[in-house]
C-alpha cells in the first residue's frame, strides 16, 4: 500500500516536472519574436520584427549586442523595454567594419527566450541614402546642387564623401515623359529647357567602388523663370590648333563681348555640397570680341574642368552658357617625341624623350605610348618603318660610313583617346666603321710593319747615290799623290826602329866630319828615347827637330 502511494506521487511529480521549469524558466505561454530585420541608411540603424500571437497586451521588448572582443552581452541603447516593433540604436558607437551580434526577447510577467540576430557588418550591411538637393532656376535651364547622403560628420561615409555619383530623372510636370542623366557631379546644369515650365526631378546617389546604389530621393520641382533679352551661347566645343585650346562657341548676334570661366570637377568632388563654387577666369578670354580664344595648353593642369561662356552687350548680361567637360588628357594635343641619336658600329641608338613646351619645360604624359620610327639613306627616298614601346630603340644592320636621316611620331596606346601626334623634326646621323673596315685596317698596319725594314733600306741606298752624284769625295793634287808614293807610305806603317832616313852633309874638313858623326850619333839615341814615348807621327816630329837642331849646330861651328 505504501509502495503503491510512493509510486503515485513520484509519477505524478515526473509529470508535472516539465510545467514547472516551463514555469521557473519563465516562458510559459510568451514565445520568442519573430523575422527580426536590421536596416542600416547611412549612419542610421534600425531594428524591425514581429510579434508571436501569444506577445499582446503589455508585452516589451529588449535588445542585446555582443562585439567580437566582448564575452559578455551588453544591453542595446534605445532598445530596452520597447512596446513597438521597431527601435533605433544609432547612437551606439560601433566600428562599422567589425561585426556585431543582436538578440531579442519578449517580456511581460515573464520573459521568453532569446532569438539571436544574424551578425553583419555594419558597412556591407548600409545603403545609400537619398541626397540633399537645392535647385536653382534659370529662363531655358535649372542648376541643381546635390550635397552627399548622409551628414556632415557622417561615420558611413567618411571615407566615400568624394567618391559619389548621381543619376537624376527630370520631366515636365505636365507629362509623364522621363529623362535620365547618368553620372553627373554635386553640380550641374540642364539646359535647353522652355521658359516660364515647371520641370520635377528626382535624384539619387551611387558608390561603384563598392558597388552600392542608392535610392530615389523625394521629388522637386521648380518653374524656370522669363526668357532673358540676351540668349546664352550655345555650342561651345575646345579643339586644338598648333599645339594650343581653342575654345569655339556660336551666338545670334553681333558686337558683342564674352567672357569665359573655368572650375576644376575636382573642386566639386573635394567639397561636395558647397554651393560657392569658386569659378576663375581664363586670363587670354576675358572681354574678347569674337567668338572664339586661344590659350596655351599648360593653362591648366592634367585633371576634368569645366568651361562656360557669357555674352555681353554693355547693359545685358546673359545667362552662363550650358557648361562643358573638358579633359585635358582626352582633349590636348599629343606633341611629338624628342630623340637623340648615338651613332653605334653598323647601327643607330635612338633616345626618345618627352617633348618640352617652349619655356623647356617637359610635358607629362601618364598615358601609355608607342613609337612609329621612319629612317632612311640620305641618298635615298626608300623608309622603312619600325613601331616600339620602349624609349631605347637601336636600328641595327645599317650600312657603315653613311648618312641616315630619322623621324618619330607617338600613338596612344588607348584606344578611346585614339591620339596621334605629328611627326618629329628630322635628325640625320653619320654611321661609325663596320668590322669589315677594322679587318682591312689591322691588315694595312701589319703591311706597313712589314714593308718598314725594306722601305727603310732602300732610303739608304738612295742616300748613297745622292752623295755620290751630288757630294763627291776630293781627290788630291798630283804633287800630294807624288809626294805620297807607295814608299813613303810603307815608311809611315812602319816602326820608328825600322825606319830608314838618308842623311845627306857637306863636309868641308875632318874636324866638321867627326862633329857631324858625333852629332849623329847623339841623334841616334835621342830617336831611340822618342820611340819608346811615342809610336805615332810625333817620331817624324822629334826627328825633324835634331835634324834642325843639328844644322844650326853645325852652323855655329862653321862660323
Amino acid at each position: 500500500m505504501m509502495v503503491t502511494l510512493l509510486g503515485a506521487t513520484t509519477l505524478v511529480l515526473v509529470t508535472l516536472a516539465p510545467w514547472v521549469l516551463s514555469a521557473a524558466a519563465g516562458g510559459k505561454n510568451l514565445k520568442s519574436p519573430q523575422k527580426v530585420e536590421v536596416d542600416v541608411i547611412d549612419d542610421n540603424f534600425i531594428l524591425r520584427w514581429n510579434r508571436s500571437e501569444e506577445s499582446v497586451g503589455n508585452v516589451t521588448f529588449s535588445f542585446d549586442y555582443q562585439k567580437p572582443e566582448m564575452d559578455n552581452w551588453i544591453k542595446l541603447p534605445g532598445c530596452q523595454n520597447m512596446t513597438s516593433t521597431k527601435c533605433n540604436f544609432s547612437s551606439l558607437k560601433l566600428n562599422i567594419y567589425d561585426e556585431i551580434k543582436l538578440r531579442i526577447r519578449a517580456e511581460k510577467e515573464n520573459t521568453s527566450s532569446w532569438c539571436e540576430v544574424d551578425s553583419f557588418t555594419p558597412f556591407r550591411k548600409a545603403q545609400i541614402g537619398p541626397p540633399e538637393v537645392h535647385l536653382e532656376a534659370e529662363d531655358k535651364a535649372i542648376v541643381i546642387y546635390i550635397s552627399p547622403p548622409g551628414t556632415e560628420d557622417s561615420v558611413m561615409w567618411a571615407l566615400d564623401r568624394s567618391s559619389f555619383t548621381y543619376s537624376l530623372v527630370i520631366w515636365k510636370n505636365s507629362s509623364s515623359v522621363e529623362e535620365r542623366i547618368e553620372n553627373i557631379y554635386s553640380r550641374h546644369k540642364i539646359s535647353k529647357l522652355s521658359p516660364e515650365t515647371t520641370y520635377c526631378l528626382k535624384v539619387k546617389a551611387a558608390l561603384l567602388t563598392s558597388r552600392k546604389i542608392g535610392v530615389y530621393g523625394p521629388v522637386h520641382c521648380i518653374k524656370t523663370t522669363v526668357e532673358n533679352e540676351l540668349p546664352p551661347p550655345e555650342n561651345i566645343e575646345v579643339i586644338v590648333q598648333n599645339q594650343n585650346y581653342v575654345l569655339k562657341w556660336d551666338y545670334t548676334y553681333a558686337n558683342m563681348t564674352f567672357q569665359v570661366q573655368w572650375l576644376q570637377s575636382a573642386f566639386l568632388k573635394r567639397k561636395p555640397g558647397n554651393h560657392l563654387y569658386k569659378w576663375k577666369q581664363i586670363p587670354d578670354c576675358e572681354n574678347v570680341t569674337t567668338t572664339q580664344c586661344v590659350f596655351p595648353p599648360n593653362t591648366f593642369q592634367k585633371g576634368i574642368y569645366l568651361l562656360r561662356v557669357q555674352a555681353s552687350d554693355g547693359n545685358n548680361t546673359s545667362f552662363w552658357s550650358e557648361e562643358i567637360k573638358f579633359d585635358t588628357e582626352i582633349q590636348a594635343s599629343l606633341l611629338p617625341p624628342v630623340f637623340n641619336i648615338r651613332s653605334l658600329s653598323d647601327s643607330l641608338h635612338i633616345s626618345i624623350g618627352a617633348p618640352k613646351w617652349s619655356e623647356n619645360k617637359p610635358v607629362i604624359q601618364d598615358y601609355p605610348l608607342i613609337y612609329e620610327i621612319l629612317f632612311w639613306e640620305n641618298t635615298s627616298k626608300a623608309e622603312r618603318k619600325i613601331i616600339k614601346k620602349k624609349t631605347d630603340v637601336t636600328i641595327p644592320n645599317l650600312k657603315p660610313l653613311t648618312v641616315y636621316c630619322v623621324k618619330a611620331r607617338a600613338h596612344s596606346m588607348d584606344e578611346k583617346l585614339n591620339k596621334s601626334s605629328v611627326f618629329s623634326d628630322v635628325v640625320c646621323e653619320e654611321t661609325k666603321s663596320g668590322n669589315t673596315s677594322k679587318i682591312w685596317l689591322i691588315i694595312g698596319i701589319f703591311t706597313v710593319l712589314l714593308a718598314l725594314p725594306f722601305v727603310i733600306y732602300a732610303v739608304k741606298v738612295l742616300l748613297r747615290c745622292i752623295n755620290y752624284v751630288f757630294f763627291p769625295s776630293l781627290k788630291p793634287s798630283s804633287n800630294i799623290d807624288e809626294y805620297f808614293s807607295e814608299q813613303s807610305l810603307k815608311n809611315l806603317l812602319l816602326s820608328t826602329s825600322e825606319e830608314q832616313i838618308e842623311k845627306c852633309l857637306i863636309i868641308e874638313n875632318i874636324s866638321t866630319i867627326a862633329t857631324v858623326e858625333e852629332t849623329n850619333q847623339t841623334d841616334e839615341d835621342h830617336k831611340k828615347y822618342s820611340s819608346q814615348t811615342s809610336e805615332d807621327s810625333g817620331n817624324y816630329s822629334n826627328e825633324d827637330e835634331s835634324e834642325n837642331k843639328t844644322s844650326e849646330e853645325l852652323q855655329q861651328d862653321f862660323i
